[in-house]
């Protein structure tokens, strides 16, 4: 019975690849593209393009994408080379006065990647925040260029490349406390997939929480005792970009647990501690396992 669940399973993996490849080798209509491809055919000669355009066909040798069609293509469409991507060219090339009546919008551009990347990694990017905000493919990539970089970013890093567009997030990388992508252990992608997720904020998982826990496993529980605050958003304390607090925390110590725990009688207010809140960890000192706690006697997360 096991076989037989694992080849069911085995087969569904072929399927759904097979499915995917299918996807993925689309070609798009070039016609509804763009009007000035109609009647246009392929000419199917990269020779032929580079006649004019040997200096764009020379940096473009040394680039992955042209790397990949010089060991030979892997397909029907890659066979096309230069039109796989600029759509049938007979017209251009017969022209003696070529115009750019062919050049592509970013938008269009997008739909032409897609031909061969709209893989697994970038199945949500139809509807994605980026796609929805007029971001596309060239926007981050560079494609007829060598690139030093994974992913033909525009810039040398990940975080440089995000950062054209989000520099509030790289102000915030600055301060004190901060995740560890300035010093290159962990990148803009480790917790955000900007090609599309099915969470908010283009997270790598559907929710915040799931996406914390991939390193800090030891948050999850579950917990005989648990803190409802932490179960429900990890971003209710602390803020993932940068704090110039410790411990990525959205205020300073107790006074960030006062802001729900303000009620009165409890020697956290102010008016009955003078150590607590401006020394230390304000509650934490008391209070060590505010993400939950297994200890019989925890119920206050003491132990």
């Amino acid at each position: 019975m096991m076989r037989t669940l694992l080849r069911k399973r085995a087969l569904m993996v072929v399927v759904w690849t097979g499915l995917l490849a299918t996807a993925a080798a689309e070609e798009v209509d070039w016609t509804a593209l763009n009007p000035g491809f109609a009647g246009a055919t392929f000419v199917n000669d990269a020779g032929a393009c580079e006649e004019c355009h040997d200096d764009a066909m020379l940096t473009y040798q040394h680039t992955e994408h042209g790397r990949a069609f010089a060991y030979g293509p892997k397909g029907e469409l890659q066979k096309r080379n230069c039109e796989a991507c600029h759509g049938p060219r007979n017209k251009h090339a017969e022209a003696d006065d070529p115009d750019d009546s062919l050049a592509l919008t970013p938008a269009q551009t997008s739909q032409v990647c897609l031909q061969c990347h709209q893989d697994g990694a970038r199945l949500n990017w139809q509807g994605s925040l980026h796609a929805a905000t007029d971001v596309q493919c060239v926007s981050c990539h560079r494609v007829m260029e060598p690139q030093r970089v994974n992913g033909l970013l525009n810039q040398s890093t990940e975080l440089a490349t995000c950062s054209e567009c989000h520099a509030d997030v790289q102000s915030q990388m600055l301060k004190a406390s901060h995740h560890p992508v300035r010093e290159g252990k962990m990148s803009c992608s480790s917790c955000h997939d900007p090609h599309g997720s099915v969470g908010r904020s283009l997270l790598q998982k559907s929710t915040v929480n799931e996406t914390c826990f991939d390193c800090h496993q030891e948050k999850r529980g579950p917990f005989l005792w648990e803190h409802p605050v932490a179960r429900e958003d990890c971003a209710t304390c602390h803020t993932p970009h940068g704090s110039n607090n410790a411990d990525l925390l959205n205020a300073k110590g107790a006074f960030l647990c006062m802001q729900c725990h303000s009620y009165g009688g409890h020697i956290n207010l102010p008016r009955y501690n003078r150590v607590s809140n401006p020394y230390g960890q304000g509650c934490v000192n008391c209070h060590s396992t505010q993400h939950g706690s297994n200890h019989p006697s925890g119920a206050k997360f003491t132990r």
